[in-house]
């Protein structure tokens, strides 16, 4: 989001907000450092890449997924996201599942997901 205008509707599932507060939040550090490096030595590559960078930006209608057990990537990413999405009135929807880690495993809850997403993009692709 922020980027193009290419879509006409987003699901992000356990997405990241900040990738500077993914990177002291996470326990998995080996893909940032791998990738971008430490963020207080290269703070110009974190904001490049970093979706907060480009909320003045962000325009397109988002379902923002986000499970509370999630370690590596905290639930703080996904409520970031939705807020923001929220105070510019950007439609969006969070659908929380706070038993669930970075993969949505229980059956129920499963089904939930699919349901969401079905009808979000029902909403906007169908409709």
């Amino acid at each position: 989001n922020g980027h193009t205008d290419i879509f006409t509707c987003l699901v992000n599932h356990d997405g990241i907000f900040s990738l500077k507060s993914l990177y002291y939040t996470t326990e998995e550090l080996w893909f940032p450092e791998f990738d971008i490096g430490l963020p207080w030595e290269n703070k110009e590559l974190y904001d490049k890449f970093s979706p907060d960078s480009y909320i003045d930006n962000w325009k397109t209608p988002m379902l923002v997924i986000h499970g509370g057990m999630d370690y590596r990537v905290c639930e703080t990413e996904g409520i970031s996201t939705f807020t923001v999405l929220q105070r510019k009135g950007i439609d969006s929807k969070l659908l929380y599942f706070p038993d669930e880690n970075h993969w949505v495993l229980k059956r129920l809850n499963s089904k939930k997901w699919h349901e969401t997403v079905f009808a979000w993009l029902h909403k906007y692709l169908i409709d």
